[in-house]
């Protein structure tokens, strides 16, 4: 299944459905119109077509799901919008609501969804799969972790070839710090203030966002260090980023030099120097930050503090969860955009298109540090239906070429929304690589303080008004985070910059109103 199909003309245009009477691939719903009839300065914009029908919706009520959330899952409030999306059914770039609303996906389940939702090639591998074998513990072999682990290491470059299969990324990452002390001998391990590793005991020392923090002892030995933002940091210019699009702040940096990447660096020495042993255990690091807002580091600072890292005795380690399998386009993997060969990578998330696996990557030498102190076992990692549904993923990202069109309509993506950020006080930055676009909402330029929360949320509300989910993140939840499937093109990108345009119109005109 190749993506020319999708590049196609469109020339399918549909009716509007009647509510919970789903019809292939409906146009906006009356709700949705309803939110953009008095924009005024823009036109509504128009939802491209698709040749998909869901089912219909047969299951709870909206209101007794409601009843069941509050009553029996965790109170903790993660769920978007004040009416939540109950969401049916997926298509690839695509999301239904219960009521048969269509919605184009830009944020992939929190940058889970690499392929595309139901993907047809993965969904024929899965069904196989579970008609065949689905769990026997590792305990026994069985082909299918086999023939993915020769597929993924042959994607990875010497000598990073020892394989050990997970469910998440916390998971990944909590074996990876185990593998940085069983290796080192020591204890202190660094990560960035923004980074997000994971929400287990270990992995919460290393997430550094006030949102993951306790009151009570969590993640011993974990040190934080300054990130290398270059927007909203103390030091930028207009060169930094591996990025089509740079800051909007101005520097005198000539081209290869940056003054930036060079005061980030004499921070990250200070916590070498003040906050750490003399010798160290790691330094983990997401090539691009995902939670922060798909925060970029100035283009070379990660050469340099693999290198400090190193000289103190410590490993480095990638976290790809977010980064991996070719959404950054240019390379496969994110530490590559950086000239860097990590000792530890881990993964999850794309890895099996929303199926729970993840993995970590290491050396020989490593991997043997770890059995000699600790006999790891883990139950469902590595399981039948995880691998053969991971190898569909890979066959199929190569297939389709999909890191070639991350590459394409990523930059076409990140052009296209920085234009919103010229004609707009309230964007402040537009960032990212390949399909991993950063948004960030700002009062004004000048100060680069956050735009209100509850002014984001309503454009974040209106967005989905009118048929497109996009994610947030920030340490103020400040920044829309665009992640959608990888199998997306320039149209539908056309179209969420026509909403991301209209819903900041409706904003300059609520403000308008108000004064």
């Amino acid at each position: 299944m190749s993506l020319a199909w999708r590049r196609l003309p469109r020339t399918l245009r549909l009716t509007t459905p009647s509510a919970r009477t789903p019809e292939k691939c409906p146009a906006l719903s009356g709700a949705f119109r309803t939110s953009v009839t008095n924009l005024g300065l823009h036109t509504k914009p128009r939802m491209p077509a698709c040749d998909f029908t869901p089912d219909g919706y047969q299951s709870l009520a909206y209101n007794r799901v409601l009843e069941i959330h509050k009553q029996h899952l965790s109170p903790v409030p993660v769920l978007y919008f004040p009416e939540p999306l109950l969401l049916h059914q997926g298509h690839m770039q695509w999301l239904f609501d219960y009521e048969g609303n269509r919605y184009l996906d830009f944020f992939s389940g929190i940058v889970t969804v690499s392929v595309g939702h139901c993907h047809p090639k993965v969904n024929t591998v899965a069904h196989k799969q579970l008609g065949r074998l689905w769990h026997t513990s590792a305990l026994f072999l069985h082909p299918s972790i086999h023939e993915y682990a020769e597929k993924l290491s042959a994607l990875l470059p010497e000598p990073l070839k020892v394989i050990f299969f997970t469910n998440s990324g916390s998971e990944a990452n909590d074996l990876a710090m185990v593998m940085a002390r069983a290796h080192t001998n020591k204890t202190d391990i660094i990560s960035f203030r923004g980074a997000y590793h994971g929400c287990s005991p270990y992995t919460l020392g290393l997430s550094n966002i006030g949102t993951f923090k306790m009151a009570l002892p969590s993640g011993m030995g974990c040190r934080s260090t300054m990130c290398p933002d270059v927007f909203r940091g103390p030091w930028g210019g207009s060169h930094c980023r591996d990025s089509p699009v740079q800051t909007i702040r101005r520097c005198s940096c000539a081209p290869g030099c940056c003054q930036a990447k060079d005061q980030y660096l004499e921070q990250f020495k200070d916590t070498l120097n003040t906050s750490v042993a003399k010798s160290i255990a790691g330094f983990f690091a997401e090539p691009i930050q995902g939670v922060n807002g798909f925060v970029q580091y100035p283009a070379g600072f990660l050469q340099e503090a693999f290198a400090l890292v190193r000289g103190r005795g410590g490993v480095c380690i990638a976290d790809e969860v977010q980064t991996g399998f070719g959404r950054l386009g240019s390379h496969f993997w994110g530490f590559q955009t950086h000239g860097v060969l990590p000792d530890i990578v881990t993964m999850a998330k794309g890895i099996a298109n929303g199926f729970p696996m993840a993995a970590v990557v290491t050396t020989p030498e490593i991997a043997t540090s770890l059995a000699k102190c600790l006999h790891y076992f883990n139950t469902f990692g590595g399981n039948p239906m995880a691998c053969a549904i991971g190898s569909a993923v890979l066959e199929v990202i190569k297939e389709e070429k999909l890191q070639e069109n991350s590459q394409e309509v990523g930059t076409y993506m990140l052009l296209k929304f920085a234009k919103l950020r010229d004609e707009f006080e309230i964007v402040g930055d537009v960032r990212g690589k390949g399909l991993m676009m950063g948004i960030e909402m700002v009062k004004d330029k000048a100060s680069r303080q956050p735009l209100p929360h509850e002014e984001v949320n309503q454009i974040h509300e209106d967005c989905k008004h009118m048929g497109l989910i996009i994610g947030r993140g920030g340490i103020f939840s400040q920044t829309f985070r665009v992640a959608p499937p990888m199998c997306i093109t320039n149209a539908e990108v056309d179209f969420a910059v026509e909403v991301f345009r209209s819903a900041l119109i409706q904003h300059v005109e609520r403000r308008a109103n108000e004064n």
